[in-house]
């Protein structure tokens, strides 16, 4: 009887190793399949420079993007805002105008090396109008269009892997440019990685590379190159695709001090913005605009789930960041955004402790941004006005649909909450 205890327990010894060894094995060949993919991307803008789009492996392991099965989060319930608090909304900002510039003729002052001489901050907690004006340029409207109309007329010529998830290709146009194809395991990513570019325009944030839907039918003369392949990859010929502007020549982007576990966070009171070089801060202030749009998607793929494998690895914040991106110039590229909106709301449940530890660690904020969000708050029509600007924009939004009523009400909620935190920080260091 002894024996056989001991031969089961043995059994049970060898089997927990043996998966052990299993998940480092994954582990390590994840990281070393992500710097692969960074190294083979390599094409060049017409007029926009070199970058670089280096969309991470599947990170499932390590984000647990399969919680797919988690019941759909509970929707939020703020009651009443006080709706004059913060003195925002006096000039409006027509959503998607901010015009940034790809193609290196910005004509912005050079960021300073050297520490600032000015004081970042103005009102408190707004980065200085001097420093937002400094901004590095990024993908303007007028560049965003035009590479959406090539990018829904250009025949499609080749399909290989590349972008990360097996499920998704790396297509290459009839001239040469290149575009990442999001088919994703459910429609819940296409519609995540969509919705998240309009609502960042929408709220005027234009780090999102270009985007637009394509409908795999098999009468399109535009997949009619790469049948072949799409038979091969089983991919259903009505399913409509997502198709993202691939950038090549950008580097990883490790997150800074202030927004790391062991920092008192980013606010005013901190005495090393003052000691920040120009750069530092510019990116800085793009880090602000994230937060404010991965909080409002509940995009867990990026800082909160670092923040989540803090538990079992201490130095994950001194490593590149999960899909963020950074060009020469200084900007900051926020790729795969799958997990935004819709499902980032389904395991809402999951994550959101996160979220507000993300959050909180933030009290700086671009004022354009805070106008936009102080608009939508006191509005109350953030899915009117997200719904409308995808539809003028996205022939194909009808195909791919839009939130549910449930998820749109999530998101006013999470406007609401995102004002609410905005006023407490102007409460807090307002007089500073």
């Amino acid at each position: 009887m002894v024996a056989v205890t001991m031969r089961v327990l043995s059994a049970n010894l060898f089997s927990l190793l043996l998966l052990c060894a299993l998940a480092s094995v994954f582990y390590v060949w994840s990281a070393l399949e992500d710097r692969l993919e960074r190294h083979k991307r390599r094409f060049s803008v017409p007029g926009a420079g070199s970058f670089h789009q280096a969309l991470p492996v599947d990170l499932s392991a390590k984000t647990f993007r399969a919680l797919l099965a988690v019941p759909a989060a509970q929707r939020l319930h703020f009651g009443d805002r006080l709706k004059t608090r913060l003195n925002l909304t006096n000039q409006p900002v027509s959503a998607g105008n901010r015009d940034y510039n790809m193609n290196g003729d910005n004509k912005r002052s050079a960021p300073r090396e050297g520490p600032v001489k000015l004081s970042p901050l103005e009102d408190g907690i707004f980065w200085n109008e001097w420093l937002e004006d400094t901004l590095p340029a990024g993908f303007t409207e007028e560049y965003a269009l035009a590479w959406q109309k090539k990018a829904r007329t250009y025949r499609v010529v080749k399909l290989e892997p590349g972008c990360g998830r097996i499920s998704n290709q790396l297509a290459t146009f009839a001239d040469g440019t290149k575009a990442c194809v999001r088919y994703g395991i459910n429609a819940d990513q296409v519609q995540g990685e969509t919705l998240t570019y309009y609502l960042a325009r929408l709220l005027g944030i234009t780090n999102l590379p270009p985007l637009v839907l394509s409908q795999l039918d098999s009468d399109s003369e535009q997949w009619e190159s790469v049948r072949t392949r799409i038979d091969g990859l089983q991919w259903n010929d009505r399913a409509v695709v997502s198709l993202t502007q691939w950038i090549s020549n950008l580097t990883g982007v490790i997150t800074p001090a202030p927004l790391r576990q062991e920092s008192s966070g980013l606010h005013p009171a901190l005495k090393e913005l003052w000691n920040k070089t120009a750069v530092e801060l510019l990116e800085l202030m793009q880090w602000t605009d994230l937060i404010v749009l991965d909080y409002l998607t509940a995009n867990f793929d990026r800082l909160v789930s670092n923040l989540f494998s803090l538990q079992w690895d201490s130095r994950v914040m001194e490593r590149d960041t999960n899909n963020l991106l950074k060009t020469p110039r200084g900007d900051l590229v926020f790729i795969d955004n799958e997990a935004g909106l819709v499902h980032g709301f389904r395991v809402l449940n999951m994550w959101e402790k996160y979220h507000n530890t993300v959050l909180s660690s933030v009290c700086v904020f671009r004022k354009r941004t805070t106008q936009r969000v102080a608009e939508l708050h006191t509005r109350r029509d953030s899915r009117q006005r997200l719904l409308e600007l995808y539809r003028d924009s996205e022939p194909l939004s009808q195909e791919l649909g839009f939130l549910s009523d449930e998820h749109a009400g999530v998101l006013q909620d999470r406007i609401d909450r995102l004002y609410t935190h905005i006023v407490h920080c102007k409460g807090k260091y307002g007089q500073l």
